[in-house]
């Protein structure tokens, strides 16, 4: 989930030379326990170097300083992007990801941001045109394609060995709930489970898939065990949404907080095809552990087993592409297909 810390926008500060190096110096906004994960991964990696951190909350920058005891401390998003740095790690609430984002690009820093990108399609897509106009390169929090089990049913997938893919179905049910209550208002959040723990849903989906064009979609939200709509100002706590793709498939998707499921949590993504199936799915209710497996008929072969190392690694990759010199890359268009398959689940 997106994490608690607040660093209001402001105006972009103008970009500063930054002398070459071989390590790359990153600046991080919002340091919570997500962004010091990502934070920690980039540094125990080697690639990125922790110059630059920005939180209000004086405990987060405490804990951070136990990793980059040398960094220097920030109040303001502006600070932190006058310092010597090439790229900014966002791990704020959802409200400010978008302004944050585009804030960072334009003044010519590349931007690593938790997801969602924006709250609405709209706010999605002018992060990534304000990152094509700045010519940086723009990553989004989607970590479970960093999966190695993920990964390997990805690869199952393209390889062609399903067959031709007829169904997906995707579930993410949590026990809990969040706990902050800018989670709990619209305005703030954009959503609740749905753009929460269906994002990743979605993407695994339409990235799997080679993101083909969304034909039609139908939903279903909860409240607190009655339907809701947009219109309630009310945020979802169970979700189900049918999505039809253009090419033939069909995705049935089911999201929750709080839903009584026996364990701490559910989640897969399973891809039927004519040559058989094959699912990525948490182990024993682990938010952590993964596995993958293969189907054929009533036999089932594991394929990826934990332990997997995989939290913050699509954040060290993100990096690694920066320090390689990689700028704007098109895939980032992605974000928006998402985050618009998102709003006709709201139906917005």
């Amino acid at each position: 989930m997106a994490e608690e810390t607040v660093l209001e926008p402001t105006k972009a500060a103008a970009a500063p030379t930054v002398a070459p190096t071989d390590t790359l110096k990153l600046g991080f906004l919002g340091i919570g326990w997500i962004g010091r994960n990502r934070m920690e991964a980039i540094a125990n990696s080697g690639v990125g170097e922790v110059t630059a951190v920005a939180d209000p909350v004086p405990q987060n920058v405490e804990e951070a300083q136990k990793t980059a005891p040398n960094t220097k401390v920030c109040q303001t998003i502006n600070e932190l992007l006058e310092e010597d740095i090439e790229g900014v790690v966002i791990a704020t609430p959802s409200a400010f990801h978008a302004e944050q984002s585009i804030i960072a690009l334009e003044s010519g820093k590349a931007v690593f941001c938790q997801k969602p990108l924006g709250r609405y399609a709209e706010e999605t897509k002018r992060v990534v045109e304000a990152a094509r106009q700045a010519n940086t390169l723009l990553g989004v929090d989607l970590s479970y394609r960093s999966t190695v089990a993920m990964r390997k049913v990805y690869e199952l997938v393209k390889s062609g060995e399903l067959g031709d893919i007829y169904g997906v179905e995707l579930v993410f049910h949590n026990a809990y709930g969040p706990d902050k209550a800018w989670f709990y208002d619209p305005k703030l959040s954009g959503g609740g489970c749905v753009i929460d723990l269906g994002v990743h849903l979605v993407d695994l989906a339409l990235w799997t898939l080679d993101f083909p064009e969304v034909e039609n979609v139908t939903s279903s939200l909860f409240s607190k065990g009655k339907r809701v709509t947009p219109a309630d100002g009310k945020v979802e706590d169970y979700a189900t949404a049918s999505i039809h793709l253009a090419t033939g498939p069909h995705v049935q998707l089911s999201c929750s907080w709080n839903l009584p499921a026996g364990q701490e949590a559910l989640i897969s993504a399973t891809f039927y095809g004519t040559n058989g199936g094959a699912s990525f799915k948490n182990v024993n209710g682990s938010f952590y552990d993964f596995v993958a497996e293969r189907f054929w008929g009533t036999k089932t072969e594991t394929l990826v087993s934990p332990p997997d190392t995989w939290g913050g690694r699509a954040a060290v990759e993100w990096a690694q592409r920066v320090a390689n010199g990689e700028k704007f890359n098109e895939e980032a268009e992605q974000f928006v297909k998402v985050a618009t398959v998102l709003d006709r689940i709201y139906g917005r």
